[in-house]
């Protein structure tokens, strides 16, 4: 298993088990948020390669950040 730390060493790159491990929640719920099925939360900019879903470290941050507002 990874842990936090490993994540923060990753590149720009995060998978849905990294993203989930940084918003302490499971990898479902962060696909349920990528595909705007959260109420009043806004869609998780994301990278589709074939099946796989990838978020940028940048999006992530600037997703949190817009989060962070609207409370």
């Amino acid at each position: 298993m990874t842990n936090y730390n490993n994540v923060a060493r990753l590149g720009e790159v995060l998978t849905l088990a990294d993203v989930a491990l940084i918003l302490r929640c499971s990898k479902a719920h962060v696909c349920n948020v990528i595909n705007g099925k959260v109420p009043d939360t806004p869609r998780l900019p994301h990278l589709a390669v074939g099946r796989r879903k990838l978020v940028r470290r940048e999006w992530l941050e600037a997703w949190m950040e817009q989060s962070k507002r609207q409370c």
